[in-house]
């Protein structure tokens, strides 16, 4: 049976994907769906970086009994296009994702998210408190209300370099977030919302040709494609772009 690995976003958890591996599964794939290190009950993500985050994953995969696709959201995406770099990915999925080293925004908002990382203290030591009232306003603008404050209960801190890595790069020295020279070494897609002010359209456009890869924006939706409404359809797009065009010539 084919193999994805899920990926989730910052202050979040494997969680993240309980109703969207449903389809997959449905269809006979096998589910992946790990926190990234520190974010499971417990744990700490104080100091931890990207590096860290693609590096587990890339070591989860390691383990699996075949090449697996690699979906991710939001930070999860960028993470996923940093282990897709250092490991021989069947295929990459991007929901809304974050943007690698060198790709600028295309928003206001985003300008302003990233002068906002700048007043977190410390960088790189710490950890980010879920900020309820934007992930309310942004991230799960289009999420019912019983379902989104379940969903705002279940937040975990995130780690302040990480974040910083991931919205301020330009002054990242080590360029932890790049994903290196030319397309990636596997097929990709990159979805976005076209009400997304997280990771707006234009930006998502961009990380796509930056990877070399195929870009859709999804009229109608935001920032949370894993499950706000609509999200069928956006699961029912990856799945059938990797079962009739990336399975078929595995």
């Amino acid at each position: 049976m084919p193999t994805v690995v899920m990926v989730h976003g910052a202050f979040c958890g494997g969680w993240a994907f309980e109703a969207f591996r449903e389809p997959f599964e449905a269809r006979g794939w096998t589910v992946h769906a790990p926190d990234l290190p520190g974010h499971a009950p417990g744990g700490s993500v104080a100091g931890l970086s990207m590096s860290d985050y693609a590096r587990a994953v890339v070591q989860l995969c390691e383990g699996l009994p075949e090449r697996p696709v690699l979906l991710g959201h939001s930070m999860g995406g960028l993470v996923c296009q940093l282990a897709a770099r250092r490991m021989h990915a069947k295929a990459l999925a991007l929901l809304a994702p974050s943007a690698p080293w060198g790709v600028p925004g295309s928003s206001v908002e985003e300008a302003i998210t990233a002068f906002g990382v700048q007043m977190v203290d410390p960088f790189f030591s710490g950890a980010v408190q879920p900020d309820r009232r934007l992930m309310r306003h942004h991230s799960l603008d289009r999420v019912a209300k019983a379902q989104r404050d379940a969903i705002l209960d279940r937040l975990r801190p995130e780690s302040s370099r990480a974040v910083r890595e991931v919205l301020n790069w330009w002054l990242d020295p080590f360029m932890t977030t790049s994903v290196g020279s030319g397309p990636l070494p596997c097929r990709s897609l990159a979805l976005a919302g076209e009400r997304d002010v997280v990771h707006p359209a234009a930006t998502i456009r961009q990380t796509a040709q930056r990877i070399g890869g195929r870009f859709q924006a999804l009229p109608g939706m935001s920032h949370w494609l894993i499950g706000e409404e609509g999200w069928e359809d956006a699961a029912a797009i990856v799945l059938d772009w990797l079962e009739t065009e990336v399975l078929v010539d595995a």
